[in-house]
Order: C-alpha cells, then structure tokens, then sequence
C-alpha cells in the first residue's frame, strides 16, 4: 500500500511537470473552467432572484446543493480521469502494454492521466461553498460538519464509479458510449438543484439505481433540519457502496477482453 502511494505521488509529480512545461497555456485552460462553472453559477443566481426559492429551498441551500455536487464531479473527474479517456487506451493499444505490467490495471489507469485543469472548475466550487455556507443559517455540530465531509467524499465515489463503468463498457464496445454522459456532465447539470425538484421518479431513481440523492439531498435535509430521520447522515457511506458494482463489472469485462489488435 505505501509503495503504491509512493509511486502514484511519483505519477503525480510527474503530471505537474509536464503541465508546468505550457504554463500559459494551463492557466487559461483553468480559467476557462472557472469561468465555465461561474456560468452555471450565474444561472442559479438569477432564477433564485426572480423566485426566491425552488421547492422550498433557499438561495443558500440550492449553492450548499449545487457547490457539493460540482466539488465532487470535478475532484473525481481530476483524478478518475483515464478511465473517462479510457476508450481511446483500448484503441491505440496502451491498455495492452498496461496488462504485461506487475502492477494493478486500475492503479495503472487512474494514474495514466490527471486532469490538473479541473481545479478551475474545483475552485469555483469551494468559493460557492465557502459563500453558501455561512449564508444557510446551518446550526453546527460535529456530526453536521462530518457530514458535508462525507457529502463530498460519498459524491466522489459515485461519479468515479460511473467513470469506471464507462470504462468497462468499453470492454464489450471498443468504442465509449456518449450516453453514459448523461450520468456524469448531466448529473453536474441537473446537480445545481436538490433533486426532488425533478419529482420523485427521478428521486427514486437518484435513489436506488445511480445514487446522487444519497450524497446530495437526503444529507443536506438533515443538515439544514428539515428531517426527523438522523440516519440521513449515514446515506452518503451507503452511496460509496455504488463502487461494488461498478468494480464487479470492470473486472468481469476485462476477463473478456480481447486486444484490438493496434
């Protein structure tokens, strides 16, 4: 384990040099994705001006909503990025050179790229936070502020789930699928509101086949006080469990896989 940490720091290392060869070049890739996630952010803005509220829910609590979700999408996208860019591996032929490696595939894919010019989009997210929530009347306590931690990291886990399965459907196509889209930039969309707003076959839904309610809004009524159920704390652990499916079906692909042949 702390070889493998060690070398994906290595990895890591090595991505920031090559980004710091074109500096200009990643800052203003990380201004257009700040200036990219600040339009999503204007939008939110301007519809909460004109109606105050959106199903119940404030200003502050739809940026609490709408800051979680993008925080977590643009930290799993950062770092689960080969698996998002997992199909264009198969096709040239480099998941092969990756198979005759001692180390773990997906150690090997998860390191292959890290997408250093998220943390644009990244630091929008934080500032909708860090103005969300002194703004949302939430009375704190430990459990609470666990809570929003968990929020993220039970977000995290989900959208770096759907990238693996995206990349194991590759398996089977050869191609990627761009509906699997809908379910990680879609999401990010969709995400700027509490997703009971979209009714409940899209709660349900949310719920029990691709998890977001459970990192995003099932969480923010206990944090916001707007539920008698104290384990809706819990949810966001529950959503990490996402990743066992997801998992299951990468490794049952890649006994099937079969080379391209490039």
């Amino acid at each position: 384990m702390q070889s493998s940490l060690k070398l994906y720091i290595h990895y890591l290392s090595i991505h920031i040099r090559c980004t710091m060869q074109y500096k200009l070049s990643f800052l203003l890739t990380l201004l257009g994705q700040f200036l990219t996630a600040f339009g999503l952010f204007l939008t939110v803005h301007y519809i909460l001006e004109r109606f105050h509220e959106v199903d119940g829910f404030t200003y502050s609590e739809v940026l609490t909503a709408f800051s979680v979700m993008l925080t977590s999408f643009s930290i799993a996208e950062m770092f689960a990025r080969g698996f998002d860019t997992f199909a264009s591996m198969i096709g040239n032929g480099e998941f092969d050179r990756i198979l005759v490696r001692p180390r773990n595939e997906i150690f090997q894919v998860l390191a292959s790229k890290i997408e250093l010019t998220r943390l644009g989009r990244l630091f929008q997210a934080i500032v909708m936070l860090g103005f969300a929530l002194p703004n949302s009347k939430i009375t704190w306590t430990p459990s609470k502020l666990i809570t929003l931690v968990l929020m993220i990291a039970g977000g995290i886990a989900v959208f770096s789930g759907l990238f693996i399965l995206y990349a194991a459907i590759c398996f089977f196509t050869l191609e990627g699928l761009e509906f699997m889209n809908i379910f990680t930039d879609g999401a990010r969309e969709h995400g700027k509101y509490p997703v009971s707003i979209y009714g409940k076959w899209v709660l349900r839904f949310c719920t029990y086949v691709i998890p977001y309610a459970l990192f995003q809004y099932y969480p923010l009524l206990y944090l916001f006080d707007r539920t008698e159920h104290a384990w809706y704390r819990f949810l966001p652990l529950v959503s990490m469990l996402f990743l066992i499916p997801c998992l299951l079906l990468w490794k049952f692909g890649l006994r099937h896989y079969r080379s391209t042949g490039s």
